[in-house]
């Protein structure tokens, strides 16, 4: 895919540069932690190289704490959020997204030898998720469980694991890209997938229509070339591609039709 002119008229943080804001994890397939701050591998940054070279836009992260994310975006300071956002009623009032790039659902973890199945067995048990995210609105559903949240840090997937591991909580909700495959981990099983099928997007600033579109578009073409395909097949070939969803362009859940 060769990179095109820049685009003219298109302002950006850093002339010339498309500058996403992310968390620095070790969340695989969807993301590797970065070995110096600078490159990051995995779903997302591979997709997000795919945007930036349509737009003839070098691709550089600014890494920082999960909370701090958005109100980077708003600030100026960053040109999006490219980092786990679903398109939840929560975020749509603070930025406007793009199409998704992704569709995933939702898995509880368990640690090994533990019986649980299915939410109803979830009854007495502290369950781990973001703060303020879809996985929590799950884990709130859960009756007479007991849900933690855990405040948006660098690592935050990292400090739910590691909550799980130690006993802490009794189980954590994250999305199946990245929970399915700890479910290989002799410490932890999967206990159920929800088929929740949450749109995952870029969040712009209100304040930036032009930057959404031209996000919008270049991912749409990604998409319809087949880039965006490839790039899930790679680095998820465990999970079924949404061609039909995300093809569409639609974001589900009631906010955009």
């Amino acid at each position: 895919m060769s990179r095109p002119q820049p685009m003219t008229g298109l302002a950006t943080v850093v002339p010339g540069k498309l500058t996403l804001a992310c968390i620095d994890s070790a969340a695989a397939p969807l993301f590797e932690k970065s070995p110096d701050g600078i490159v990051r591998t995995g779903y997302e940054p591979a997709v997000a190289e795919l945007v930036s070279r349509d737009l003839g836009l070098e691709l550089s992260w600014s890494i920082m704490e999960w909370d701090e994310m958005i109100p980077a975006v708003q600030a100026g300071t960053a040109d999006a959020v490219w980092c786990g956002q679903g398109i939840i009623p929560g975020r749509v009032e603070q930025l406007d997204f793009t199409r998704p790039y992704a569709i995933f659902n939702e898995t509880v973890l368990v640690r090994s030898g533990d019986s649980a199945t299915g939410p109803s067995d979830l009854a007495g048990y502290r369950v781990a998720a973001i703060e303020g995210s879809a996985n929590m609105n799950l884990a709130l559903s859960f009756k007479d469980a007991i849900p933690v949240p855990f405040p948006g840090t660098a690592d935050v997937f990292g400090d739910m694991i590691a909550a799980l591991r130690d006993g802490r909580v009794d189980a954590m909700v994250d999305d199946d890209v990245v929970t399915v495959p700890l479910g290989e981990d002799p410490d932890f099983k999967v206990a159920f997938t929800a088929p929740t099928a949450n749109p995952w997007g870029l969040g712009v600033a209100r304040t930036r229509p032009d930057l959404l579109q031209a996000l919008d578009t270049a991912l749409a073409r990604c998409i319809a070339d087949g880039f965006v395909r490839e790039a899930w097949e790679r680095h998820m070939p465990q999970l079924p591609y949404p061609h039909g969803l995300l093809a569409s362009g639609r974001i589900t859940q009631g906010v955009r039709q």
